[in-house]
């Protein structure tokens, strides 16, 4: 074969899609669409029955039930039949487990949170921004009986969420105000924050004290402490933060177990070669 004239560009072209792609809605496979969105919504709980995800899918129930039965054929989803539910199956974990590996951020921060449980006595978690929530990938459980728990791939509302607003209070200004004027901000307790400006001050708070308090927002009875975790480009990431029962984060140990939070990001965030703004 003759050698390639250097003088002629080499034609690259990606190799995650065909030859003259466009991007067009015609590339959408609907019948995949409308089993990816059966399969979101049946995530989002412990388990629901084939009535209730055609009402919440806008689809017919004999088109969720095929989609149902193809996705258990995966191991995807799976079925009860003592209480005829769906439930998100065995695969699913697995493939998620799969995202976590893609990322060391998981594996260098679960030290950090073992260290972070022992010095606070309270469970600690690791989340990240996901379309809009937090989604949790990691947690060490505290010893003591009783804990909060989120498990990973929970999702929770940002802004009522610690490590949620961790990670708000680090947007810039105009991507805060998309994100507020894109979402109603769903009241959870009675101390949720649900008004738009209420939620820019306590940010604004949230920034100037270097972490945020979820104060029993999403969950009567229970705070949590967070703080960011920052990149290489001084972007917030992730957060890390400690939960636990009022009876045991008192809002006078705000100083004491805010600090090994703030200490635990530093740590995270230095370990991924990242640095705060």
């Amino acid at each position: 074969m003759p050698p390639r004239d250097s003088t002629i560009p080499a034609t690259r072209r990606a190799r995650g899609r065909p030859r003259d792609w466009v991007e067009s809605d015609q590339n959408v496979i609907k019948s995949l669409d409308r089993a990816m969105e059966v399969f979101d919504h049946l995530s989002q709980g412990p388990g629901k029955t084939l009535t209730v995800l055609a009402e919440e899918t806008d689809q017919s129930p004999a088109t969720v039930y095929r989609i149902l039965t193809t996705l258990q054929g995966k191991d995807l989803v799976e079925f009860d039949r003592t209480e005829q539910l769906w439930h998100i199956g065995p695969r699913a974990f697995i493939i998620g487990a799969r995202f976590l590996r893609r990322t060391s951020l998981v594996d260098r921060a679960r030290p950090i949170l073992r260290r972070l449980m022992e010095a606070t006595g309270e469970t600690a978690n690791l989340g990240i921004e996901r379309d809009g929530a937090v989604l949790f990938l990691s947690q060490v459980e505290t010893h003591a009986s009783i804990r909060a728990f989120f498990p990973p791939g929970t999702l929770s509302q940002m802004h009522a969420s610690g490590i949620g607003k961790a990670l708000l209070a680090q947007m810039e200004p105009e991507r805060l105000d998309r994100w507020i004027a894109a979402r109603v901000l769903e009241p959870f307790t009675d101390r949720t924050i649900t008004d738009r400006a209420a939620l820019v001050e306590s940010l604004a708070q949230v920034r100037a004290q270097g972490f945020a308090l979820d104060d029993e927002e999403r969950n009567p009875g229970m705070r949590c402490i967070a703080a960011a975790v920052f990149d290489v480009n001084r972007e917030a990431v992730a957060g890390i933060s400690v939960s636990g029962p009022t009876s045991r984060i008192s809002l006078r140990q705000l100083d004491g177990l805010s600090r090994p939070v703030i200490a635990a990001a530093v740590e995270l965030t230095q370990a991924i070669g990242g640095a705060a703004p």
